[in-house]
Parts: structure tokens; sequence; C-alpha cells
């Protein structure tokens, strides 16, 4: 699974204005409003710290199984430009 950090805001940001309007329309009391806003944003929070635990696992396979090819890409950079600063 590839948790969407952008639609998970993007709900969030929905459900916000969705309960913004209600208090304006006098449905919600503001006791109500601020648990609800707690609850969304533990809820965001969770998507977020899903997100960066999926990129970063990401991340850390890559590293395992291209550690050779991106050390050597790295230092054939590195070369490159030592040589072009050097001329």
């Amino acid at each position: 699974m590839n948790p969407n950090l952008l639609e998970a805001t993007h709900e969030y940001w929905h459900k916000l204005n969705e309960l913004e309007a209600a208090y304006q329309r006098g449905e919600v009391p503001i006791e109500e409003v601020d648990a609800k806003v707690k609850g969304l944003m533990a809820e965001l929070g969770q998507s977020r710290r899903a997100a960066f635990s999926h990129f970063f696992s990401g991340v850390r396979r890559l590293w395992d199984e291209q550690r050779e090819t991106i050390v050597g890409v790295l230092g054939l950079g590195v070369l490159t430009y030592g040589w072009i600063v050097a001329r």
C-alpha cells in the first residue's frame, strides 16, 4: 500500500471546512469543534507518519539493493566535478 499524503491532506481540509460550516450554522458547539479538530489532526498525523515511513523504507531498500551503483555514480560525479574545476 502506498499512502498518499496529498490526498490525506485534501481530505483533512475538506472535513475541516465542513466542520467550520456546521459551526457557522450553529449546528455544532465549540467544544465539539475542538474535539473533532484534535481527532482530525491525529488522523492527518498518522497519515503523515505512514507516508514518511513508506518513503524512507523505499530509500533504505534502494540503498541495500543498489549500494555499489549509487557509490559508483557519486564517485564519477565527484571526479567529473573535480576535472571540470581543475581545467
